[in-house]
């Protein structure tokens, strides 16, 4: 059967996995495969083999617009892939994890091919229920752009206290080249969020770093609470003490009909007892609590060190707090 441009623009089948220079890159699937794929970057799990390359050119004028649809942005390390897949219920909406193609764009915040992304995600296997995305840390600083083409858009923005992030983003060496790298690529969009002043030295230790991503995250979750009515904000220790509770107003809030009982079996399964990106390593909140003590005694020093980056700019982080504080998931 040969396909048509309508085609592409029309069946989740037909994902758009990247962009490879002013080619896209559409990788087969199905709905068992998006279930499966806890990330569907490099790690896809598609449902046959075989790319289809597209040049862009010839998609660019004929992209409809995007579909409603319901995101997820979160800061990362903050339990956003298993608020994700506890949300995937194979016969209800389509939930993406982490898209390559987001991502790959959102480092140019201005990139034109944000408008095919979005057209392509949003597309669903039930026409009742808005697909799902979860973004990922580059893709936070494509939401002034998402809120100008959906202002409506149910959003939940999935976040940490500063303490909590640095316990997060600072307790191993992986963590902390994760770190570096993205801001690294980031550094201008983070300058730009956090009021640095042109030619000013960039944050040159990691407590700095992981203070100034975290403010800029901030401030971007501030303004897309105060122009999106559908914002809402939840704070990922939240989610971790009351996990059936979250669950039960993040599916309200995003369409998802998922039943009391259905909430209860997830919360009590498998999918809570082990790790949400490797589910073959047993984790829970017990473990997770244990090892956030042992960082907290032994990043003590750091933790004082960006507390003291943050207070040097001033009311910034309390403002973008209070502006969350106004729009939480949990009334």
């Amino acid at each position: 059967m040969t396909l048509t441009l309508a085609d592409l623009f029309a069946s989740p089948d037909h994902y758009l996995h990247s962009f490879d220079g002013d080619a896209t890159v559409f990788v087969p699937m199905d709905r068992a495969a998006y279930h499966r794929s806890i990330f569907l970057d490099a790690r896809i799990s598609p449902a046959a083999e075989g790319a289809m390359r597209v040049p862009v050119a010839a998609l660019a004028n004929a992209v409809p617009a995007a579909a409603p649809t319901a995101w997820i942005m979160h800061v990362a390390h903050c339990g956003s892939t298993l608020l994700a897949r506890a949300l995937d219920d194979a016969d209800a909406n389509l939930v993406l994890r982490e898209p390559q193609a987001l991502r790959q764009i959102a480092f140019a915040p201005e990139d034109p091919r944000l408008a095919l992304t979005a057209a392509m995600l949003s597309k669903r296997y039930r026409a009742d229920r808005p697909t799902i995305v979860k973004g990922n840390v580059p893709t936070n600083f494509l939401l002034p752009r998402i809120a100008a083409m959906a202002p409506t858009a149910p959003v939940i923005l999935l976040h940490l206290s500063l303490r909590d992030y640095l316990l997060a983003i600072l307790r191993s060496d992986n963590h902390r080249t994760w770190l570096r790298a993205v801001t690294t690529q980031l550094a201008a969009q983070i300058a730009l969020w956090t009021g640095q002043p042109e030619g000013a030295a960039s944050p040159a230790s990691d407590a700095e770093r992981a203070a100034a991503l975290w403010l800029a995250q901030m401030r971007l979750y501030a303004e897309a609470a105060a122009i999106m009515p559908n914002a809402r904000s939840l704070d990922a220790e939240q989610f971790f003490a009351a996990p059936a509770e979250v669950l039960t107003a993040a599916a309200a809030h995003l369409a998802v009909p998922l039943s009391a009982s259905a909430i209860a079996a997830r919360v009590a399964g498998p999918l809570f007892a082990t790790y949400s990106k490797n589910p073959s390593v047993a984790f829970g909140n017990a473990e997770r609590l244990a090892r956030r003590h042992e960082a907290e005694r032994d990043l003590a020093p750091e933790l004082d060190a960006a507390a003291g980056w943050i207070d040097a700019r001033g009311s910034a982080a309390a403002a973008a707090l209070a502006a969350l504080a106004a729009v939480p998931l949990l009334g």
